[in-house]
């Protein structure tokens, strides 16, 4: 299972790509992950990305109509890829961008989840996120 730096590693390497940019519709190939694919994320169109956060393990994608809540499980990975090149085996969900781009999450082992939410406040990813003087004595 990725641990926390490499998640907090993988919002770093997306997050350039995303924030600013809109989200032009979603790809799901495999919605059968750790549980369903939420079927908002299927429907996604025209969402600019407004930011990218973690909260302990998971990542989220603030958008003007919710968050993308993801969790990369024990196999999950998410690059940042030109839209031309075609999906692989374990590719089970792209998002298309308007910078001619693709966030695409492979997982071999479906242990993962993307998740919808209208409001992350009362949603039970877990928090708040490690802020502060602690983080700032252990830098990345």
């Amino acid at each position: 299972m990725p641990e926390l730096p490499e998640v907090e590693t993988s919002r770093r390497g997306i997050e350039p790509h995303l924030v600013g940019a809109t989200i032009l519709h979603a790809v799901v190939r495999n919605g059968r992950l750790r549980w369903p694919v939420s079927e908002e994320i299927y429907r996604l169109s025209d969402q600019p990305v407004l930011s990218v956060q973690r909260r302990a393990k998971y990542l989220l994608l603030e958008l003007p109509e919710g968050w993308i809540i993801i969790h990369l499980g024990m196999s999950g990975s998410l690059r940042i890829l030109p839209e031309e090149l075609p999906p692989e085996k374990h590719d089970h969900v792209d998002l298309v961008m308007s910078n001619g781009k693709v966030l695409r999450y492979t997982d071999p082992r479906r242990f993962g989840a993307w998740l919808w939410t209208k409001e992350l406040e009362g949603h039970n990813v877990p928090g708040p996120s490690w802020t502060g003087a602690a983080q700032r004595r252990f830098q990345w």
